[in-house]
């Protein structure tokens, strides 16, 4: 008679392993530090103030972008002893430091910005493509159409004598 050999398998996914933490060498602390921002924003330093003058212009701009101030209230318990917040004045309560003031924005206002940032880029440049084109029109030099590509190159070349 043949006797049947138990095996005793497991599967890799119900193994486990200690994660060990790898030690981060010692840095100092940054200032401008911020907590993960909640889904869907992102947050972003903006200056307050400048040589100890408040630079209002700045922070209204910024709101009128879509950018709202963060308090500190906001924030989860475990960064409220540990994020700095103005103590008097207009933003009384809003994280901040140094002059700069911690304020969120949705990421479809970032990625809508974006895009018309980068169409107005293009109009510029085939504003300026156009206008020497126009100047070309009238000259007895030609220029060729513009030609828009990158090179990067390091150092010179490799010949050692």
């Amino acid at each position: 008679m043949v006797e049947k050999v138990k095996f005793e398998r497991s599967s890799r996914a119900g193994e486990t392993r200690a994660k060990s933490a790898q030690r981060k060498p010692w840095a100092p602390p940054s200032r401008l530090d911020a907590p993960p921002a909640p889904e869907g924003y992102q947050y972003r330093w903006i200056r307050a103030e400048i040589q100890g003058f408040e630079d209002k212009q700045n922070v209204f701009t910024k709101l009128r972008e879509g950018y709202e101030l963060v308090h500190l209230e906001e924030l989860g318990e475990e960064y409220k002893d540990t994020m700095p917040a103005v103590d008097e004045g207009r933003h009384k309560g809003v994280v901040g430091v140094g002059g700069l003031l911690l304020a969120k924005i949705p990421k479809e206002t970032v990625a809508e910005r974006e895009v018309y940032y980068k169409q107005r880029a293009r109009d510029q440049i085939e504003a300026v493509d156009n206008n020497m084109m126009k100047e070309n029109a009238h000259s007895s030099m030609r220029f060729q159409s513009p030609e828009r590509n990158t090179r990067i190159s390091f150092g010179g070349s490799n010949d050692k004598e």
